[in-house]
């Protein structure tokens, strides 16, 4: 069992201790997955968190307010189970983030069916030559009689393939750069839109590579206003880096055990790893990465939920250092799996890849650097 003391640091409400043991019932009842088929294994995550209630928490319909910290909770604890669970559930979040912050009671609706689990959603914003600069997106859509026409490509699209609803963003030209781009709902059965490419990655998830041929869109589609795009997605990414943390955080906790538990069984000249000293002076800088995580993580949220409007240099403070400690703590700990570690399907080997994209999706580590800096100016 992974050290659950932090649970009872101030940050946290008994509501979200509560939540945060059910969850932990609910995923040693439900998880791993067999990961063999990711897209079937994904819809069926869908659903079943969809039927667990957990999925409630992805969003906050009109009225409501998101809940950062159980995002996090969610998040760290999926993660610590089973890396493709956190995915999917993440992705219910993130793709429909910007409806559950800006949206209408029309397109709640869309809001709805994903916090049931009925619909599964993806967040269209990265393209060929625009990932960490949201401003050279080339994506364009022009209004017509009837709403909106969008042409353009996106990629790297989580859920890409599998989704039935898209965040999609695209330059409407109301100024330069980042402030001429606009968000729009995009239904996965669009004329015009295909995916043209699924995308394989060290950690299979379901990605793709998608193409917008004059895609009409009713008026209704737009989100909040158009040219106001880019303030949207910051304003979604503000809230979801804190949690892309958290789930670093979780695999980080999960490493820590399979180490801990390593060590106490493997021996080596007669006595177990954990006596020596090098040994025990690895766990110790693995358990401070991880608690200096979860303070960076906990805070972010915290600040978050008690009502500050931006936690820009919050937020990117948790992702960076949860992000690049995690890599290190796992790293770790498959070195001292030795050879066990680099088996093919052992969990330190797929925490190893697993952990790999969160230091790039959701803003890579050097653009966290730049935001962080800035912010102290």
């Amino acid at each position: 069992m992974s050290d659950r003391s932090f649970l009872d640091w101030p940050f946290f409400e008994p509501r979200h201790r509560e939540m945060a043991e059910a969850l932990e019932s609910w995923c040693v009842a439900h998880l791993p997955v067999d990961h063999h088929d990711v897209d079937a294994a994904c819809r069926s995550l869908v659903a079943a968190l969809g039927q667990g209630g957990w999925l409630q928490h992805s969003g906050a319909a009109a009225g409501e307010n998101l809940d950062v910290r159980s995002l996090c909770l969610l998040r760290e604890t999926l993660a610590r189970h089973d890396g493709l669970a956190d995915f999917a559930f993440a992705m219910q979040g993130l793709g429909m983030g910007a409806v559950s912050l800006f949206g209408t009671a029309e397109q709640q609706a869309w809001l709805d069916r994903t916090r049931r689990g009925a619909a599964i959603a993806a967040f269209a914003l990265t393209e060929p030559a625009s990932g960490s600069d949201v401003a050279a997106t080339a994506t364009t859509a022009v209004r017509t009689a009837e709403g909106w026409r969008l042409d353009g490509e996106k990629t790297w699209i989580s859920n890409g393939g599998i989704a039935d609803i898209y965040t999609v963003f695209a330059r409407t030209g109301e100024a330069p750069g980042s402030r001429g781009l606009s968000a729009f709902l995009m239904p996965a059965d669009s004329p015009g839109l295909s995916v043209v490419e699924r995308l394989e990655t060290i950690a299979p998830h379901p990605l793709a590579r998608l193409k917008l041929d004059g895609v009409q869109l009713p008026q209704e589609a737009l989100i909040g206003t158009a040219g106001e795009g880019f303030k949207l997605a910051m304003s979604v990414l503000d809230v979801f880096r804190s949690t892309v943390g958290a789930a670093a955080l979780g695999m980080a906790r999960r490493a820590l055990d399979e180490a801990l538990q390593r060590v106490k069984t493997r021996r080596i000249q007669g006595a177990p790893l954990a006596d020596l000293q090098l040994v025990q002076g690895h766990l110790a800088d693995m358990a401070l990465k991880i608690d200096a995580s979860a303070l960076l993580v906990y805070r972010a949220a915290w600040v978050k939920d008690m009502g500050a409007p931006r936690v820009t240099r919050e937020a990117a403070m948790a992702k960076l250092h949860a992000t690049e400690a995690a890599q290190e703590v796992i790293d770790m700990a498959l070195q001292l799996h030795g050879g066990e570690g680099v088996r093919s399907g052992s969990v330190v080997e797929q925490l190893y890849r697993e952990i790999r994209a969160l230091r790039i999706y959701e803003g890579a580590s050097d653009v966290q650097r730049v935001v962080i800096a800035r912010a102290l100016s």
